[in-house]
């Protein structure tokens, strides 16, 4: 969006960035609104490598953003530029499509080839061991609630909300997001308190937002193949996150010099990474059909994180620590409309030291996670996926065969 913006408008002020945000956004939904359908889950023999061209095309366009938002830092650019940077990061926001069209060019021409006896069979083999259900008679949501299927199977919304499972990774994930999200929202003010120029501050918002990505990349990838290989739980995954960003909390609670560059890197990054595991968590321990609603119900740890975390504490004790400090320069009121300004380590110090411990209470909580679903992920998780990927795709081409 930044770089979209200086080429659309260069740095002529606030005003043009709103009009960016409100036209662009509307603008891309409505291109690419007649592609939302509802798809058949089939697995392709070069899915993987599929994903790992998209995800190189994804690396490349964020080494390019990071690039350029070092060197527009050091170097004044004009609007030709600008505009030719934008103009980069378009091209390399709209290449997957060309993987994308060239991917189903070679699918639907696989789908005229001859219709493969194993595969027919494997479809008629799955279809006699799981007939169809028969119709069974409702029963209520409120008296199924509590008795919930097991993990893995789809649950309804309430099943999925009033299980312990849910409670116990809802509670860790509000501490561990809103301690991350706590030390983004602030990091501006941390890096005035901690005598930073406004150039690194600039920096470090930046890095915060590249890592922020890479954590989600880095965190997907690294949990499922530990995942596969290994049947490492994911929820361990999110336990090791929780307690690396207990180190960048520390490093701004004891405001180590220049440490602020790290911390910055840590926040982003385990900000980033919490998210594919969380949410992957939800589908597999409560099931796919009603993610929807449990996804943003999971989302919904991050504003209650925020406003405990940033508003109760660390903004409270901000005011606190600027209110003390004007006192002892024998000013005891406080200007209407004037926002405080605090200088120093203790302006977050004591506030950083309760995130800590209440993002570390967290680690201890999604261990227990650990511990309750340690049997769920020690098997085959993906069996039953598996083995409706490969109905799907058998009666497809089928399909497609009988159609020509």
């Amino acid at each position: 969006m930044t770089q979209l913006y200086l080429a659309f408008y260069g740095d002529n002020g606030g005003e043009s960035l709103i009009l960016l945000v409100a036209w662009l956004p509307v603008l891309v939904s409505c291109i690419f609104l007649p592609s939302i359908r509802i798809m058949k889950v089939i697995t392709q023999e070069n899915d993987v490598k599929m994903f790992y061209n998209l995800l190189f095309v994804s690396l490349g366009l964020a080494i390019f953003l990071l690039i350029m938002i070092i060197l527009q830092k050091k170097f004044t650019f004009n609007r030709a530029e600008y505009a030719l940077s934008g103009a980069v990061v378009i091209v390399l926001i709209f290449s997957p499509l060309i993987l994308v069209i060239r991917e189903e060019l070679n699918i639907w021409k696989t789908k005229k080839g001859l219709v493969p006896s194993d595969i027919l069979q494997l479809n008629a083999s799955i279809q006699v061991e799981n007939p169809p259900s028969s119709t069974t008679n409702w029963t209520s949501c409120f008296k199924s609630a509590f008795n919930p299927p097991k993990r893995g199977e789809d649950h309804t919304i309430l099943q999925a909300l009033f299980n312990i499972d849910m409670l116990i990774l809802f509670v860790a994930t509000t501490f561990g997001i809103g301690g991350t999200l706590t030390s983004i929202d602030n990091l501006g003010q941390i890096g005035k308190a901690l005598g930073y120029p406004d150039s690194s501050i600039s920096t470090f918002v930046s890095l915060v937002s590249i890592w922020n990505y890479l954590g989600r990349v880095a965190s997907g990838f690294a949990s499922e193949i530990l995942l596969n290989k290994y049947n490492f739980p994911r929820p361990l995954m999110l336990t090791l996150v929780l307690l690396l960003s207990c180190i960048g909390h520390l490093l701004i609670a004891f405001g180590v010099r220049n440490s602020l560059y790290a911390s910055s890197v840590l926040m982003g990054f385990c900000f980033g990474a919490q998210w594919p595991l969380i949410l992957s968590i939800i589908s597999e321990l409560f099931g796919l059909k009603y993610y929807a609603t449990l996804y943003n119900f999971g989302s919904i740890a991050s504003p209650i994180g925020g406003y405990i975390l940033n508003v109760r504490v660390a903004g409270h004790l901000y005011d606190k620590e600027a209110l003390k400090q004007l006192a002892a320069k024998g000013i005891f009121t406080r200007k209407v409309g004037v926002d405080l300004n605090c200088a120093g380590v203790e302006c977050y110090k004591q506030a950083f030291l309760i995130i800590t411990g209440a993002t570390f209470a967290g680690a201890i909580i999604s261990l227990i996670l650990v511990l309750r679903t340690r049997n769920f992920y020690a098997s085959d998780i993906y069996k039953k996926f598996k083995e409706e990927s490969q109905v799907v795709q058998a009666s497809t081409i089928a399909t497609s065969r009988e159609n020509d």
